[in-house]
């Protein structure tokens, strides 16, 4: 079953328990696909790609309105977020990821911190699921000054 099969059902699971946050968080994932392809037929690697980045938006916009004391906000935030979360791959360990950055500074022969790029991008070729954030973050640490 493809992403678009697997909203669209999940909006009519929703509509039937009358789950109104999830409703309102799959129609806007099926937006999402449909503003990229009027009919849907987006590959399953290009629909994660769209989640994920709107699953980085709706966590920049949660760490705003915690800053701002909004929580009735932030709590539908999170709804919102557990909801995407089920469609995305399952996320990497800290340990899995380091072992990743490890073997792309092995790979890219990277020696310091102005090496960054090439790690990121020997990173993304190795495993393109990893948090970016955790990922920048350890090769930071493992790479001198």
């Amino acid at each position: 079953m493809s992403m678009i099969e697997k909203i669209n059902e999940g909006i009519k699971e929703a509509m039937r328990s009358r789950d109104q946050i999830r409703l309102e968080t799959l129609r806007m994932l099926k937006s999402k696909i449909l503003a990229v392809d009027a009919r849907g037929n987006l590959p399953d690697a290009d629909v994660i790609k769209l989640f994920k980045t709107y699953f980085g938006n709706l966590q920049e916009a949660l760490e705003q309105a915690k800053g701002a004391n909004r929580t009735e906000t932030a709590e539908q935030l999170i709804k919102e977020l557990a909801i995407i979360q089920e469609f995305l791959p399952k996320a990497l360990s800290p340990e899995e990821t380091r072992k990743i950055v490890i073997q792309a500074i092995a790979e890219s022969g990277a020696k310091t911190k102005k090496d960054l790029g090439l790690v990121m991008k020997a990173i993304m070729k190795i495993n393109n699921t990893v948090d970016g954030k955790l990922a920048k973050e350890l090769a930071g640490e493992l790479l001198a000054d």
